[in-house]
């Protein structure tokens, strides 16, 4: 390739990977800006932001923020939907008709459409891509299009603690009860107890806990041992550095096993009348002493 045009895609490379740096900083910069909390809630009137809370940016479709209130220290992720009413600008009176408790997370891309009340405990996390709704669409009517036939309400309720899992979707009329799972993916209506387990479509209790036998049917794993509160970064790092440590030197002593109990490969038997192989300079002296004990004249004038 001729020298200029090796210098004309070095160039170009060069260019290319500070574009890229450019547009990433100026995108974390974007986002940084466009994020809404209660100091900066941008072109929004949320009826309550409690403190800490966020939503990132990009937002996703919002309307009626008069009737939603956010609790505090909640996280929002990107492209979330949070809308109150059918449409914008409706009237939906004094109440509030969509609250979020404190430390609720919503994962990237949710949906949380509410016309009646729809409530959230505090600490519930939702996965991303989870569909909450007061609202479904009718079809009494089989001469109307579905779409234009004035849909059913009902409020909701996700009891505290909650966790849904990414894709869950949670049905007009639907009360989960305190700390309830929802697998990915289940469509769940009804009402769902404490402490139970749900999955599927439509979802069904697959494991619930009781006091006096705890979860049933049993947990296949053993319960993680959390991390002491009192415990510094510092620590946490060391703890990480020496657990690496602990690896590798484990990952050593089992190859040095590997190694040891390799057994050496097995010499070729000899064919009837055929001499054993030898290799190597050892072999070959071997087969210089032996002629000259046949021949002990050899070499003699």
């Amino acid at each position: 390739m001729p020298k200029n045009e090796n210098l004309f895609s070095s160039w170009r490379g060069r260019c290319g990977r500070v574009t890229s740096r450019l547009v990433h900083r100026g995108w974390r910069a974007v986002q940084r800006a466009g994020a809404v909390t209660a100091e900066r809630p941008g072109p929004y009137r949320f009826g309550r932001i409690g403190v800490g809370t966020r939503l990132a940016f990009p937002q996703g479709t919002v309307f009626g923020e008069p009737w939603i209130e956010l609790g505090e220290h909640c996280v929002i992720g990107e492209q979330v939907t949070l809308t109150a009413g059918m449409m914008p600008g409706a009237d939906l009176g004094p109440d509030p008709v969509l609250r979020i408790g404190n430390g609720v997370v919503l994962g990237r891309g949710s949906h949380v459409i509410a016309s009646v009340p729809v409530e959230f405990g505090d600490d519930v996390f939702c996965g991303p891509y989870v569909y909450v709704t007061s609202d479904n669409h009718s079809y009494d009517d089989p001469d109307q299009p579905i779409g234009r036939q004035w849909p059913r309400s009902v409020p909701v309720r996700i009891g505290p603690g909650s966790w849904l899992g990414a894709g869950a979707v949670i049905l007009p009329g639907a009360r989960l009860g305190r700390n309830v799972v929802v697998a990915a993916g289940a469509v769940v209506r009804g009402e769902v107890p404490d402490h139970a387990v749900v999955a599927g479509a439509p979802a069904r209790i697959i494991r619930r806990w009781a006091p006096d036998e705890g979860w049933q049917p049993p947990l296949r794993t053993p319960a993680p041992v959390p991390i002491p509160e009192d415990m510094t970064v510092e620590q946490l790092l060391a703890l990480a550095r020496l657990e690496r440590e602990q690896e590798r030197e484990q990952g050593r002593q089992h190859q040095e096993e590997r190694t040891r109990g390799r057994k050496p490969e097995r010499a070729r038997e000899p064919e009837p009348g055929q001499e054993p192989e030898q290799k190597g300079e050892p072999g070959r002296e071997r087969e210089r002493e032996r002629g000259l004990e046949r021949e002990p004249g050899a070499g003699a004038s």
